[in-house]
C-alpha cells in the first residue's frame, strides 16, 4: 500500500463523504502526528481475568470472523503508517476509505458494507479487551453511510443485505423428495432439515444437538428438544408435534434416523448429527497432512449441517442462478434457510409473533424476526394495504 490510498474523485456527487463516485486516484495518506493529549489513554483498569472473560461472552462464530478483521486492520495500518493500538479517529475513517475501494482479491470486488461494519467493530471490540479507550466511529460511520447511499444509487448488489431463500415446509417436501430415505446419510440429512426448521436452529446450534436432548414425552404427541441458544436464557425445553405429512414430519424421521444407526450397529447416543460417508460409516477417520481431525465423537461442524441444505437444493433443482453470477454473494441456499422459512411459515399460519419468535429464540421485539414476518406477509390480504382498495 506504500502510504497511499485509492479515493474516489468527486466527479458529478460533490467532494463530500457520501459523493463516492467517480474514478479511483492514488492520494498520499496524511500520517497524523497526535500530541500527548489526542493520544487514546487505557481505559479503567481491567484484570486479564475480567478480560478473558469478556472475550467469552462473544460468540464464537464473530470471534472468527473479529480475529480476521483486526488482522487486517494492522497490517493495513503498519503498511499506511498510522499506529493501530491506539488508533484514532481519522485513522478509523481512513481505513473505512480504504475498504471503500480496493479490491478483495477473491471476489475482485471492494468490501460488501456489513464487512465495513463488523471490521469497525472488531477494532473497538480489540481496544475494549487490550484495555484501550476506542476510536471515535463518527467519520468513518459517515463514510460507511455514503458508500451505502452510492451502491444503492448505481443499484449494485452489494447495497442489499443478502438473505437466505425461505425453506417453507413446500420447499422441504421437494428436498425431501430429492433425498434417499433408504440410506443412513439420507435419514441424517433429512432429520438436519426438518428438526432444524422445526426448532429454527441455527447450523451452529443443530450441530451441538445429542440424542440426549431429545425427550419422549409418554403421550407421544411429538418430542421435546433441548436447544443450546448462546443469545438467549430461556432454556425451556421446545415441543415439535407429529407432523402431518409423515414425509416431511420431523419427529417420524428422527426416530427412522435413530433405529437405522441402530441397523448399523451404532447406539443413538452423544452427538445428533455425525460424521457419515457415502459408503454408510459413521464417524470414518478424516486425515489432513497425515494428522487426524475432527471431533473425536464423530459430532458435524456448522458448516457441515450447514451443507447439507446447499447441497440438498442443489439436488433438487432450486438454484434459482448461477453460483458464478455474484461470486461476492453468499449461496441463497444456506444453513439459515431452515430459520427464515420457520418464520415465514408461522407468519402465514397467522401464528402469534411472540410465541413464534421465544419459539425459534428470537429475542422479544427482534427486528430480524419482524423483517421476516413483514417479507411473508406481503401478499396478506389482511396486511397488503393494496388488497381491496378499488385497483
Amino acid at each position: 500500500m506504500g502510504g497511499t490510498v485509492a479515493r474516489r474523485g468527486s466527479g458529478a456527487g460533490g467532494g463530500t463523504a457520501a459523493g463516492l463516485g467517480g474514478t479511483l486516484t492514488p492520494v498520499p495518506v496524511p500520517v497524523p502526528v497526535p500530541g500527548p493529549a489526542a493520544v487514546a489513554g487505557p481505559c479503567q483498569d481491567l484484570s486479564p481475568a475480567a478480560r478473558a472473560a469478556m472475550a467469552e461472552g462473544i460468540p464464537a462464530e464473530t470471534a472468527r470472523g473479529y480475529a480476521g478483521d483486526r488482522a487486517r486492520f494492522e497490517e493495513w495500518a503498519l503498511s499506511a503508517g498510522f499506529p493501530a493500538m491506539p488508533a484514532r479517529a481519522e485513522t478509523l475513517a481512513e481505513y473505512a476509505t480504504w475498504l471503500t475501494v480496493t479490491l478483495r482479491p477473491r471476489t475482485g470486488r471492494p468490501y460488501k458494507p456489513s464487512s465495513i461494519d463488523r471490521a469497525l467493530a472488531a477494532i473497538v471490540v480489540a481496544h475494549h479487551a487490550a484495555g484501550r479507550t476506542p476510536p471515535g466511529q463518527t467519520d468513518a460511520r459517515l463514510v460507511l453511510k455514503g458508500y451505502q447511499a452510492d451502491l444503492k444509487l448505481t443499484k449494485d448488489p452489494r447495497g442489499k443485505k443478502r438473505r437466505a431463500n425461505a425453506a417453507t415446509p413446500a420447499v422441504l417436501r421437494r428436498m425431501i423428495a430429492a433425498t434417499d430415505p433408504t440410506t443412513l446419510i439420507g435419514l441424517r440429512d433429512a432429520t438436519a432439515r426438518l428438526l432444524g426448521f422445526a426448532i429454527a436452529a441455527h447450523s451452529s446450534e443443530a450441530a451441538l444437538l445429542a440424542w440426549e436432548d431429545i425427550i419422549e414425552p409418554e403421550d407421544d404427541e411429538g418430542i421435546a428438544v433441548e436447544v443450546y441458544r448462546p443469545k438467549v436464557t430461556n432454556e425451556q425445553p421446545l415441543g415439535v408435534p407429529c407432523g402431518s405429512y409423515p414425509s416431511s414430519c420431523p419427529v417420524r424421521t428422527l426416530r427412522a434416523y435413530g433405529q437405522a444407526l441402530l441397523d448399523h450397529g451404532h447406539s443413538p447416543t452423544g452427538p445428533l448429527l455425525v460424521r457419515i460417508d457415502l459408503h454408510g460409516r459413521v464417524n470414518p477417520p478424516v486425515f489432513r497432512n497425515g494428522h487426524r481431525i475432527g471431533d473425536p465423537s464423530g459430532r458435524m461442524t456448522r458448516e457441515g449441517v450447514g451443507d447439507i441444505v446447499t447441497r440438498t437444493a442443489r439436488r433438487a433443482g432450486l438454484l434459482q442462478r448461477p453460483d458464478a453470477l455474484l461470486p461476492d454473494l453468499p449461496a441463497r441456499w444456506t444453513g439459515h434457510a431452515l430459520r427464515r422459512g420457520y418464520a415465514e411459515a408461522t407468519r402465514k399460519a397467522k401464528k402469534d409473533m411472540l410465541e413464534a419468535a421465544r419459539h425459534g429464540g428470537w429475542v422479544d421485539g427482534s427486528k430480524a424476526f419482524a423483517g421476516y414476518h413483514d417479507r411473508a406477509a406481503a401478499f396478506d390480504e389482511d396486511l397488503n394495504p393494496l388488497f381491496g382498495i378499488g385497483l
